[in-house]
């Protein structure tokens, strides 16, 4: 299959790797020349040490590559998945699957990664997610993982399923791709949140409690937006919140432990020294449960502290003192 990966970060490298190692005809796109440069001139990406790149991986600075492509992988940054999508528009055949493997929500417009690019590509194609707890650092290294392909048509998920499926790298299906791309966006905000509780040395106990009352957070949203409650409980939720909370590959909880160690949202960032999705996400959740009338109290202090300056005491004050509540409100369901 001819595959076309847009965006030479770590992960999209690691995809790259993946279906190259698979044997497939991949090429990897790069924003920048320079950056395609160093690929093919290191057969390495600096962001994934030791991932060496198959030498039959074409390492391209232009998208030509998309004109006889089957399948499209579209790695940017969430915040650049517009603009990388408007550039591909006119290169693409109709009817070549696009696939998102981007974890965000566009900031203004409050939509996901998937709407975004069909609204850029006139809605020729099909569009489907892959998502799921999936380190790029593990993935290039072929460790294994697991992940879920969801499109509205399932005939689309089975498609993308196949194209990824290794003995290492293990894809499910699934038709709720709201609930997919929605846990996959939210879940970086709560890293960040984890992030800042380690970073505050508040221990295991505050962690469990934020990711777990941030799940339901999550699901409360997502079903507000047409998702599925249970799509939550699997790889794209509880799965990718678990891996992306706990880990030092997460760039989230990286970013939050400099928050809690005392660093404003803009020096942790710079610190980090690469996307941290969650910092946008978090504007985008509040904006959109304010928009559902949904109630995500951890999200709204996630924002506080990265956009208004407030301090992440005060807002682990807010959290531990709100009003009484039953633990299962199903009113929402």
């Amino acid at each position: 299959m001819n595959i076309t990966v847009l965006g030479s970060g770590g992960w999209g490298t690691a995809l790259a790797v993946l279906l190259a190692e698979k044997g497939e005809q991949v090429s990897l796109w790069s924003h920048r020349p320079q950056q395609a440069a160093v690929l093919r001139e290191t057969g390495e990406n600096p962001r994934l040490p030791g991932v060496k790149l198959p030498p039959d991986l074409r390492c391209m600075d232009t998208m030509e590559s998309l004109r006889e492509s089957e399948l499209v992988v579209f790695a940017a940054p969430s915040f650049a998945v517009r603009e990388t999508a408007r550039q591909a528009a006119a290169l693409l055949r109709d009817g070549t699957v696009l696939v998102s493997a981007a974890k965000g929500i566009e900031k203004g417009t409050s939509l996901r990664m998937t709407e975004i690019i069909g609204e850029e590509t006139g809605g020729r194609c099909p569009t489907a997610a892959l998502s799921g707890p999936s380190h790029a650092e593990e993935v290039g290294r072929g460790a294994p993982t697991g992940c879920v392909a969801a499109a509205r048509d399932l005939e689309t998920a089975r498609f993308v399923q196949e194209a990824f499926m290794t003995p290492r790298f293990r894809v499910y299906t699934n038709e709720d791709i709201v609930g997919v791309e929605l846990g996959a966006a939210l879940k970086n905000v709560l890293a960040l949140c984890c992030g800042v509780s380690d970073g505050m040395g508040l221990g295991d106990n505050a962690k469990a409690l934020l990711m777990t009352r941030g799940m339901t957070e999550m699901a409360r949203l997502g079903v507000a937006l047409g998702g599925r409650k249970e799509t939550f409980a699997g790889l794209s939720g509880m799965g990718d919140l678990i891996v992306t909370c706990t880990s030092m590959h997460s760039r989230n909880r990286r970013c939050g432990i400099l928050i809690g160690e005392g660093k404003n949202a803009q020096e942790a960032m710079e610190q980090v020294g690469a996307v941290v999705e969650g910092y946008f996400a978090a504007l985008s959740a509040c904006q959109l449960s304010e928009k559902m009338g949904v109630e995500m109290p951890i999200c709204q202090c996630a924002y506080d502290v990265l956009y208004r300056g407030e301090s992440a005491g005060h807002a682990l004050e807010n959290l531990m003192t709100r009003h009484r509540r039953h633990e299962v409100d199903e009113s929402w369901i």
